[in-house]
């Protein structure tokens, strides 16, 4: 471990060997890397575009990490301070500013060192403080599991990348060093930071548009992961450049004669596919790599937006495009600023190929994304549109913030790969959705009040399924209702982070309402048991039992009650406990239901009760009240065994809803007579939720099953003297399950 503080230490004759190494900088530090050690130079050299005073900056902070990491190496032996040099020379290619240089070089001594923040910020400013704290992992927290550490660590990051970009960059830079020095790390361990690498760092870097560092981390991951796989294809593309050579030559020959006969002043280049690239199409189409024909593509680099179009009319003269296969990028860019024209052509011998066409500002754009604020100044307005998107995106990162950290790492993860659909609203307005997008992830990209109250939607003036999935092109009108509700069900089909996100947030809000309701219900009625009202007992008890429960306010005490975390009965006697004064108990109250309070009320899915059934309830953790009827057979031993978990429980009056309950109506095989039997019952009041169906072998009769709404058991036997009057109904029985449900 570093000293928690780097001391400069003047020069003196009498100095070791090992001191003669350092030397001195103006600030009159001294760091142990040679000044004419290589690595060291071009580092240096490559810092020309800033400022003297912000060089000499820098070079104190190679100082500073170089001393805070002096007793430490890296698994390979290098001494440590090659890493956040090479982490830096990143940041210094994407020409970011003095403090983010600064930041990388120091990245880790946070997290590995004995340096403080409050250090960090004297020596080098706020600014690079609160980025290298953003970069740094939350170790000493203590975690259930890796993953749930992971999700944590990752929700950090993206939540300081939200307020400064540079963190993402600067992290990303680091994973790509570590990722090229994996060689002395055990297997285990090399491949779970390449999966992570995968699923996390690789998409973002492909969501702000750093194609490059995007490829380089796909492929090196993809190298640790299945080594000989890689290695196989490596030398499988290798052997196909040599043969496909003469036919890519004549192609891209071919090119350039077209523009130059159109009078098109264009860079035209050949590019290959990575191999992840390769090996992912191989496996999601089970091609042998004979079979993938579109290894090779081109790029074709022109000078302004008109001169694209102009090119894809030429290339389109020169080869038959392949219908269905363009792609404007430039009319609209991808969410990570990318834009192109994407055409497949018909080339020699029917050899299919993809051509890229763009301008030279879209070019540093599609290489370096967001980056590429930094890197070309020139191109103001490409790279202020793409800091909007950019910065629209993180401010949705955050929108989606849970306390489940691991909730949060579902959503992003969900919203890290963008392959997707554009569709319009009814004015005309292009959204970007990913594949697979429904209405619902619709309405909540809109508005996340519009998202609540979505009830419908129209594709192209048809009224469909909230569930359909949209495509290219679709006009998508969202109907709301001002009293409408998010459906947990949604949670099943929605694609998009956001969607999820609010769904959950909504539930777990209304949730927690309606279980804070019953927890008080069920207080206030334990005690009127002992013999006190809620109003006479002081503020001061009430304060008291919050402390005890380690709570924040009495609601959440309510809460707990509600979802069965806590006690109503213990609750109560810690209140009277307090006040020292227990009356003798009283008759004990029953709880008054509706059945329809909500999430925190439940009816048992077993026996389904209805009003008019004696019921009785007991409070499940996590899930409040669950009500069942009181000859349910799945809470038979239960009661016998544990009768202190069951509450009373009675039906209000008149409820005034439809309940679920399920029937069996056995008839004699007849030609109509599940007509008869749907007739009889929609006569009844009621309507059928659901209908199955099974016969006896001899097929003499036939099991109805009906799942159907009525108002209360009076309603019910309505229905039931109602089918008894169809001269081919047998039987007719309430079904009840022997297991819960």
């Amino acid at each position: 471990m570093a000293s928690s503080s780097v001391q400069p230490s003047p020069p003196s004759s009498t100095a070791s060997p090992a001191a003669a190494l350092r030397y001195e900088y103006p600030e009159g530090d001294f760091c142990a890397l040679r000044p004419d050690d290589p690595a060291y130079r071009v580092f240096i050299d490559s810092l020309d575009y800033l400022s003297p005073e912000e060089i000499i900056r820098v070079k104190d902070a190679v100082c500073f990490s170089d001393k805070a990491h002096e007793h430490q190496v890296r698994l390979s032996g290098e001494p440590y301070i090659t890493h956040p040099l090479s982490v830096a020379g990143a940041v210094v290619e994407w020409r970011m500013d003095a403090d983010a240089v600064c930041a990388a070089l120091l990245h880790d001594v946070l997290e590995d060192t004995g340096v403080s923040k409050t250090e960090l910020a004297q020596r080098f400013g706020t600014g690079v403080a609160d980025l290298v704290d953003g970069l740094s992992k939350l170790d000493k927290i203590e975690f259930a599991s890796h993953q749930e550490a992971q999700a944590e660590n990752f929700r950090k990051m993206l939540l300081a990348m939200a307020r400064d970009l540079r963190v993402v960059l600067i992290k990303l830079a680091d994973r790509h060093h570590n990722l090229q020095t994996m060689s002395a790390v055990r297997p285990d361990k090399r491949r779970r930071i390449a999966r992570e690498t995968l699923e996390i760092y690789a998409p973002i870097a492909n969501r702000l548009g750093l194609n490059k560092m995007f490829r380089d981390l796909q492929d090196t991951s993809f190298k640790l992961i299945h080594p000989m796989r890689a290695r196989v294809l490596g030398k499988a593309v290798q052997a196909a450049r040599g043969h496909r050579k003469e036919l890519l030559q004549r192609i891209l020959d071919s090119i350039r004669a077209k523009m130059n006969e159109v009078g098109i002043l264009a860079q035209v280049f050949g590019r290959e596919k990575s191999l992840f690239s390769i090996y992912t199409k191989m496996e999601e189409k089970h091609l042998s790599f004979s079979q993938v024909l579109d290894i090779y593509g081109f790029r074709v680099v022109v000078k302004d937006i008109p001169t694209c179009y102009l090119a894809l009319g030429a290339l389109h003269a020169l080869f038959k495009p392949v219908p269905g296969k363009f792609k404007d990028y430039i009319a609209i860019p991808k969410a990570n600023g990318y834009q192109s024209l994407h055409t497949t052509l018909i080339g020699p011998f029917g050899t299919p190929v993809e051509v890229q066409i763009r301008t030279e500002e879209m070019h540093h754009v599609a290489q370096e994304g967001v980056a590429s604020h930094w890197l070309y100044k020139d191109a103001e307005h490409s790279g202020a549109d793409l800091q909007i998107r950019t910065h629209k995106w993180l401010q949705s990162l955050l929108e989606m913030q849970s306390g489940d950290s691991s909730e949060f790492f579902e959503n992003v993860k969900i919203d890290l790969f963008p392959d997707e659909v554009y569709v319009f609203t009814p004015k005309g307005r292009i959204m970007a959705l990913p594949q697979g997008a429904t209405p619902v992830d619709m309405a909540y990209a809109i508005h996340t009040d519009v998202g609540n109250c979505c009830i419908a939607a129209r594709i192209n003036h048809e009224l469909v399924p909230l569930r359909t999935e949209l495509k290219n092109g679709d006009v998508v009108e969202i109907v709301t209702a001002a009293h409408a509700n998010p459906n947990p069900a949604w949670l099943s089909y929605v694609k998009t982070g956001r969607a999820r996100s609010k769904i959950r947030h909504f539930l777990r809000t209304v949730h927690n309402e309606e279980s804070a309701a019953l927890g008080e219900r069920l207080l206030n009625q334990e005690l009127k048991t002992l013999g006190v009202e809620p109003p006479e007992i002081p503020s001061a008890a009430w304060e008291r039992l919050v402390k005890a429960s380690g709570n924040r306010s009495i609601k959440e005490v309510f809460t707990d009650i509600g979802l069965g975390k806590r006690l109503a009965a213990v609750a109560a006697r810690r209140l009277l406990l307090a006040e020292d004064a227990i009356p003798i108990s009283a008759a004990p109250d029953t709880l008054v239901i509706r059945g329809t309070e909500g999430i925190a009320i439940q009816l048992a899915k077993c026996c389904q009760p209805i009003p008019g059934d004696p019921i009785i309830g007991s409070i499940k953790k996590g899930q409040g009240l669950v009500v069942h009827t009181h000859d349910c057979p799945v809470i038979r031993k239960s009661r016998s065994h544990e009768p202190h978990k069951w509450i009373d429980v009675e039906w209000e009056p008149s409820p005034g809803s439809l309940f679920e309950v399920r029937i069996d109506v056995e008839v004699k095989n007849a030609r109509g007579v599940l007509a008869q039997v749907a007739s009889a019952i929609a006569d009844s009041g009621s309507n059928i939720e659901n209908v199955s169906m099974e016969g006896d072998p001899e097929k003499l009769f036939t099991r109805l099953h009906f799942s159907i709404q009525v108002g209360g058991r009076v309603h019910l036997a309505h229905v039931m003297r109602n089918l008894r009057t169809i001269p081919n109904v047998v039987r007719i029985s309430r079904q009840r399950s022997e297991v819960e449900t």
